[in-house]
């Protein structure tokens, strides 16, 4: 891809199910990038997802896709346990990747892969959407200018009741199952943007359930100096899902902080000042948009989640599940 003169990159699509679909469907509201390929395990699943979004190639095999010499960046939307197969496949045949949190179910895994990108020279970033979106840029530039002081403790939590289904994905060990790696490591990794991804102690306790699995779980991450995070994640709890981060000065509040479309900054005894940020798209578009504007530019990591960041918060989730003692069978 020649990027001095190439004015947007081509997606490819690697996945067809729900988290795939709602990022290609955001694909309308990207300037610089455009969806011209999907792949599946069948051809079936990505004709029909072709069809559905107006994608004009579909093929029946990952491997179909990744040849595919007019796709620049693979978007990877697949279950957990096969992000580390998917991504190596994409890597060894060049493309860039954006792939869907979490990167991989354990750091061992994302250390290989880190390792096969800057040796192959190509861009990579975990999907962390919600640092894209602008209610959290907002939020960032807030802490940045001092508005609240020095942080000293952060509390998320992202959490939902599922259906009982023990063969689904969200409960089934086999497909890296549970809360900590579907809905955990969204208020694992806001804590992470803060405070930087290298607590000095963490101490956590969930609930195994039937399957084997965590159903919810709550950490408290101690960065030091007076600094914490108390992070919970469920996947058979409904939460409440805001964010709060205090500081010395005053606080701000996102409620639901995972789709982020407002922010309100508290300082002292002042009046609240609410940022708001309504939007067309679901909210990927803009980790979308950044993307390719990276790749255009000719860059090779993202700084606003570099792969450092990501392999360290995964390391993170390994103590955690380390001190559950939760292993994945396929591990």
């Amino acid at each position: 891809m020649n990027s001095a003169i190439k004015k947007k990159v081509n997606w490819g699509i690697m996945g067809t199910g729900w988290i795939a679909d709602r990022f290609a469907s955001d694909l309308q509201y990207v300037d610089n990038g455009e969806a011209i390929a999907v792949g599946s395990r069948t051809l079936e699943s990505a004709t029909k997802f072709a069809e559905n979004m107006n994608i004009p190639k579909a093929y029946g095999s990952y491997e179909e896709l990744v040849a595919d010499p007019n796709v620049d960046v693979i978007y990877i939307g697949t279950p957990h346990p096969f992000h580390i197969e998917h991504v190596t496949l994409a890597l060894q045949a060049g493309k860039a990747v954006l792939c869907e949190k979490p990167f991989t179910v354990n750091a061992n895994d994302l250390e290989k892969l880190i390792a096969l990108a800057r040796q192959k020279n190509v861009f990579m970033m975990e999907a962390m959407w919600t640092r894209f979106l602008p209610a959290i840029v907002k939020v960032r530039e807030w802490i940045q200018q001092g508005q609240i002081g020095e942080v000293k403790q952060v509390r998320a939590e992202f959490g939902f009741h599922s259906e009982w289904n023990p063969q689904g994905r969200l409960l089934n060990p086999e497909l890296g199952g549970g809360a900590l790696l579907d809905a955990g490591i969204y208020p694992v990794s806001f804590a992470a943007m803060i405070f930087g991804a290298n607590p000095i102690h963490i101490s956590s306790s969930a609930e195994i359930g039937q399957t084997g699995v965590d159903e919810h779980f709550s950490a408290l991450l101690d960065y030091g100096a007076g600094k914490a995070a108390l992070v919970t994640g469920a996947v058979r709890l409904a939460l409440n899902n805001d964010a709060y981060i205090y500081g010395t000065k005053g606080h701000i509040h996102i409620p639901t902080f995972l789709y982020a479309n407002e922010a309100t900054l508290q300082v002292n005894d002042a009046k609240a000042e609410t940022f708001s940020a309504p939007r067309a798209s679901h909210g990927y578009a803009y980790e979308a948009e950044e993307v390719g504007r990276l790749i255009l530019a000719g860059e090779k990591e993202c700084p606003i989640i570099s792969l450092n960041e990501s392999l360290n918060i995964i390391r993170i989730l390994d103590k955690m599940r380390g001190q559950w003692g939760l292993k994945y069978p396929f591990e």
